[in-house]
């Protein structure tokens, strides 16, 4: 009666279905960082960021490297390189310097925006449903070209 069924409902669920990684505010990572859902950086990255999927620096958040994810959104500090798929948007507390690929783009106004931009079709990649195959494919491209 009781424990008989066994539920199969968590197995159901994607593992990246409304979750977001974050790094708080006085925590330095440094390394390589791998992320398959979202993440939040208030802290500070000083290495390489790969996401499948959106990648947030907030106020308080700082990276130093190579970033390579499907969105952005910067309110804090990036120095290095970032790979956009889509859309990177620069809100005006915001901090960017180095080079940046990117398929569109938004900076408001206020923002200090030093950077070398390369912006448009080179930086989509060509079908694929996996995150991580996408982010291979603008890799790919990027060394052809």
């Amino acid at each position: 009666m009781f424990g008989s069924k066994k539920s199969t409902e968590t197995a159901n669920i994607s593992p990246n279905s409304a979750a977001v990684n974050s790094l708080v505010k006085g925590t330095i990572v440094e390394g390589t960082v791998r992320a398959e859902s979202d993440i939040r950086v208030d802290g500070v990255i000083l290495g390489d960021l790969t996401c499948s999927a959106k990648v947030i620096i907030g106020p308080t958040g700082e990276i130093k490297g190579e970033v390579k994810c499907v969105s952005a959104i910067i309110d804090g500090k990036f120095e290095g390189k970032l790979i956009v798929e889509d859309l990177l948007t620069v809100r005006e507390t915001a901090s960017v310097v180095g080079d940046i690929r990117t398929g569109k783009l938004i900076v408001q106004a206020g923002a200090v925006f030093n950077v070398n931009c390369d912006m448009g079709k080179n930086t989509k990649k060509p079908g694929g449903k996996d995150p991580n195959q996408r982010i291979e494919q603008v890799l790919k491209a990027e060394n052809v070209g």
